[in-house]
């Protein structure tokens, strides 16, 4: 034999390796950290079938393909446990035999066509399982199943005549996604997935996340964007593809699979020159899951999640699905100037000389101040870099904010005033070790859905405890082990008396707080208003239950307390978050994995467009603007003054404009009339405006008022980084050419600051993370190369590279290296109920719509799910008012008013509102007033009075039957194999007595 047909493995010494080892074949391995015997054999070059396996999903055990011999005994080896001095054989005939009747099974199951299916990608597992067993016939001839294809769900259909019923789907559903929708009823005749117990998808509880079709193992879950794109004839009519495996059914019995499956993988490698394959970070909330995203030309196929450090294989129907809006009929293509009330078309080079003349007209005339600056979080973290230094080096001002004011500020915040840095104290792993997870004002499912899972799957399958407060019983409050509902605007109070409690009953980690906290004694006086009695007053939350809390913080074996706008868009909302701080450090639940504060930021790239220096008072890496050193530092790079003042945010902006101190605003990817809070207001503000640039992907509502448009390109369109709610930074790649003249928002952003003068020379976003991390020792280590394909870094990274997933480990970022206790105050909320304005208003997100809905009602499946916004109403206010679901009312508050159709749902309680942000024409914002948080000036969108209005209209309920909403889900411990080996027709394969094993044998032999 020649040297090169040695297996490597043959060749391998009998010698032990250091710690516990097993032998595998006669040769010794070590048995390392792997948790399965599957593991171990992957790992160490052994080629056995698995098609039910999934490194992410564990082990299932329904195929049964992976059999080997354990001490002589036959054992699935993705339920093995490796243990020292095992002994395993993978390659005696009784385990080949086992391996083969397995898969003879599934081949009963599927019906084999490779050529012609969508799914020959070179990733199926069914056929790469055939190729691998060299399976020449099958034995069990394939039986159709006595149901038709279901194509009712808007994304994705499911063929129970190719589902070889594995089980992935349901253990995706039941124990990752934890929606509990698919099971798989195993004393069926004919058994097959089902959802909540039905036969159709359209009407269950599915949320469309996409787990199921991503683990699908062949082609029985696919997305409908692959059905008939993906190959070279799965578009031709469906008869002339039944007739085509109706001849290769017909040459199979005399040719064999083998010839036919080299057809197959010959066509799937065409599919390779066409079908692009391109790494990005979605592109929705701030949970940065990133996946693979599939294109032919323009074309999605698909969205292929794998080994994305926040999410692995886990997306929501956003990010999975939602991606229309990249190819809208109405994306902006060429600039547009404003004439009279019109817009036409111009030249880039037209555009970029009308913005230079007038920014140059009015910095020369009323100074630098007289303009400002909005960037974006959507955007990469180098476009919020470029937005600042144009407004800082070029134009002279410190006035540039982005959108996390109107969130995410307030939490930053009470983490800046307490633990030194704005950011997760860990990462989505920590939240999912912890003992207990506290959610105050985040509807987290929803908002965050892959994080909720981790959350979710945590509380499910670890025993994790899980608390919530907030206003609304949405589907975290209902999964919690102790769910309340405080009055609003009062979470500051009922956390402060806890905290108290817990100090006052020596329950606090003192030995914590004296090595690593200042500021006890005085914090500890402020909290003597806070006793359970109090908080019981204010909050309406009993003091039983308070204590409860407090007894379960206390004792709990890491506390992670996650929050978002439920929190933060309150006149307090700096308060609250302070507040929750000050709890985790009265009990010890900082420097360490597992526990921490979590502020969950709502979009893609909301922390990174603040980290990069898109604030009126920081540069990059939170570098004061005020701090004369690191000025100098900036100015020496840029070879420019700088200005010394703190600039206006975006909230104050809109007062300058009423006062006639700011003229101009050039705004980037913000739709601030529907996003900021009393959009008469803003509008009013925004027509004052003597000159506003807006540039954008689509001619949003705010684009109305600009007197120039120009067209930038979403995040398939161009290459950087985002940074996610847990500080990731991750790069995103282009995936397509920028449509017709729009460019990505950094080449933008250099043009005009090119066309004032600046003569920047940036050939691709590297070169300005090189920039960055030159200046800013928070990101001093971060490099493209660092970041390259599904690499990520945490900040702070230090200049060799190292980051901090854990974020605080040996000291606080104070001069002392220690945390501060922050002492605080109660303010009501700026509006309160009276005779007038009776029902309280709340307002937040759909798991389905980002936002206002501006990407995701371009998805023509969102729209058939939630085509409107409603406004939920508890049975009680219903039969009060003479409410049903459809009927319309108009909402009027002290600031304006709207029409809306009602929902009649449990969710909310008394008088209790709660409306999506996702509408456009008649926004909930125009309800909202322009209080803000006394801190941060971010809106205060959670205090809105409002009366009710029954009108005479009645239309179809807002929220269609097909919504998952009405759904009810089966949950259970995952596929509940257990089940399937009952049937009375099972037997573990290679212990039967099947002549059909004689057929197996002799059809491999051949």
């Amino acid at each position: 034999m020649c040297p090169e047909a040695v297996s490597p493995l043959a060749s391998q010494p009998s010698v032990p390796a250091y710690g516990p080892t097993l032998t595998i074949d006669g040769a010794l391995h070590p048995i390392a950290d792997h948790k399965y015997l599957v593991d171990l054999l992957n790992s160490s070059g052994r080629v056995i079938p698995q098609v039910c396996y999934h490194h992410q999903l564990g082990p299932i055990q329904t195929c049964d393909t992976c059999m080997v011999e354990v001490n002589g005994e036959l054992v699935r080896a993705c339920a093995t446990k490796p243990a020292a001095g095992m002994n395993v054989n993978t390659e005696s005939k009784r385990v080949d035999m086992a391996q083969r009747e397995a898969f003879d099974r599934i081949l009963g199951n599927h019906l084999l066509y490779c050529t012609v299916c969508d799914n020959n990608n070179g990733n199926c597992t069914v056929h790469n399982t055939t190729h691998l067993l060299g399976v020449v016939h099958q034995a069990r001839p394939y039986v159709p199943k006595p149901f038709p294809k279901d194509m009712s769900n808007p994304f994705y259909r499911y063929d129970p005549d190719q589902c070889i019923l594995c089980g992935r789907c349901v253990e995706a559903c039941q124990n990752v996604q934890v929606n509990e929708t698919l099971s798989i009823r195993w004393e069926d005749p004919h058994p097959r997935v089902l959802w909540d117990g039905g036969e159709k998808i359209e009407g269950s509880s599915c949320v469309s996340c996409g787990h199921c079709v991503t683990v699908c193992p062949c082609n029985a879950l696919m997305e409908k964007s692959m059905l008939g794109e993906a190959g070279y004839f799965t578009g031709w009519p469906a008869k002339a593809l039944e007739e085509m495996i109706d001849v290769v059914k017909g040459i199979e019995p005399e040719l064999g699979y083998p010839p036919i499956l080299a057809l197959s993988e010959t066509e799937a490698a065409m599919r390779e020159a066409r079908t692009k394959k391109t790494k990005t970070v979605c592109t929705y909330c701030g949970v940065g899951c990133s996946f693979d995203i599939w294109t032919k030309d323009r074309h999605i196929l698909k969205v292929e999640p794998a080994d994305g450090a926040a999410n692995g294989i886990s997306t929501c129907v956003k990010g999975k699905f939602a991606w229309d809006f990249v190819n809208a009929d109405d994306r902006l293509t060429s600039p547009l100037i404003r004439e009279g009330d019109k817009f036409r078309k111009a030249s880039w080079d037209e555009a970029l000389k009308l913005i230079a003349s007038k920014f140059t007209e009015y910095k020369n005339q009323f100074g630098p101040d007289a303009l400002g600056f909005i960037a974006s979080s959507k955007c990469t973290n180098e476009e919020s870099y470029l937005m600042q230094k144009l407004a800082r080096a070029v134009i002279g001002t410190n006035s540039v904010d982005n959108c996390s004011r109107y969130c995410q500020t307030p939490a930053t915040m009470g983490l800046s005033r307490t633990v030194g840095y704005g950011g997760d104290s860990g990462s989505i792993t920590d939240i999912y070790k912890a003992g207990l997870v506290l959610i105050v004002g985040s509807n987290t499912s929803e908002s965050h859905p892959v994080l909720a899972t981790r959350v979710k799957q945590a509380h499910k399958l670890n025993g994790q405890r899980l608390i919530v407060a907030d206003l609304r019983e949405h589907e975290m409050a209902r999964r919690a082990d102790i769910y309340f509902s405080p009055k609003p605007s009062t979470d500051m109070v009922w956390l402060s008396a806890v905290t108290r409690y817990i100090l006052d009953n020596g329950l606090a980690k003192m030995d914590f707080v004296d090595r690593w906290v200042n500021g006890f004694e005085e914090y500890r006086k402020s909290l003597e208003p806070f006793t359970m009695e109090h908080a019981e007053s204010v909050t309406g939350i009993s003091a039983e239950t308070l204590r409860t809390v407090a007894h379960e913080v206390a004792k709990a074996d890491g506390v992670c307390i996650l929050w978002a706008m439920g929190v933060t868009q309150h006149c307090g909302g700096s308060d609250t978050s302070t507040a929750i701080s000050n709890l985790l450090l009265i009990t010890g639940n900082y420097m360490r994995p597992g526990a921490g504060a979590y502020p969950l930021r709502g979009h893609n790239n909301v922390q990174g467009a603040s980290d990069f220096g898109s604030m009126p008072n920081y540069y990059s890496g939170y570098q004061k603007v005020e701090d004369d050193s690191v000025r100098e530092k900036f100015e020496k790079a840029w070879g420019v003054k700088l200005p010394t003042n703190k600039g206006l945010d975006n909230h104050q902006m809109v007062d300058a404009i009423h006062e006639g101190k700011l003229k101009s605003v050039y705004l980037k990817g913000e739709d601030m009339i529907t996003s900021d809070s009393n959009a008469n207001y803003v509008g009013s503000a925004l027509e004052k405006l003597e000159f506003f640039v807006v540039q954008d992907i689509v001619f949003s509502e705010t684009a109305r008022y600009a007197n120039v448009v120009l067209p930038a390109s979403p995040s398939l369109e161009k290459e950087g980084t985002f940074t996610s709610t847990e500080r990731r930074i991750q790069r995103l790649y282009r995936a397509m050419e920028p449509l017709g003249e729009s460019h990505p928002d950094w080449q933008i952003i250099q043009m005009v600051a090119n066309a004032l003068g600046a003569e920047w020379k940036y050939e691709h976003p590297s070169q300005i993370m090189a920039e960055v991390a030159s200046l800013t020792p928070l990101f001093a280590g971060v490099t493209y190369e660092r970041l390259e394909g599904y690499k990520t870094l945490q900040w702070p990274v230090a200049a060799d590279g190292s980051d901090q997933p854990l974020l605080f480990t040996k000291s606080f970022p104070f001069p002392d290296g220690k945390a501060k206790l922050y002492p605080l105050e109660y303010v009501p909320p700026s509006e309160k109920l009276d005779s007038e304005y009776d029902l309280h208003l709340n307002n937040g997100r759909l798991l389905e719509h980002f936002e206002q809905g501006s990407m995701t009602y371009r998805s023509e499946g969102i729209r058939e799910i939630t085509p409107n916004s409603f406004l939920e109403v508890s049975p009680e206010l219903a039969s009060e008012r003479g409410l049903e679901s459809g009927r319309w009312v108009q909402l009027k508050s002290r600031d304006g008013q709207i029409k809306v159709q009602v929902l009649v749902t449990d969710r909310v309680h008394g008088k209790q509102l709660y409306m999506p942000m996702n509408t456009v024409e008649e926004p909930v914002n125009r309800l909202t007033s322009s209080n803000t948080d006394r801190a941060t000036h971010t809106p205060a969108f959670k205090e809105t009075a409002v009366q009710m209005r029954v009108l005479p209209d009645l239309g179809d309920n807002p929220l269609p039957k097909r919504n998952f909403r009405y759904g009810h889900p089966t949950p259970q411990q995952g596929v509940e194999v257990e089940r399937k080996w009952k049937r009375s027709d099972y037997y573990v394969p290679g212990t039967g007595k099947d002549d059909r094993l004689v057929q197996i044998e002799t059809t491999k032999n051949t």
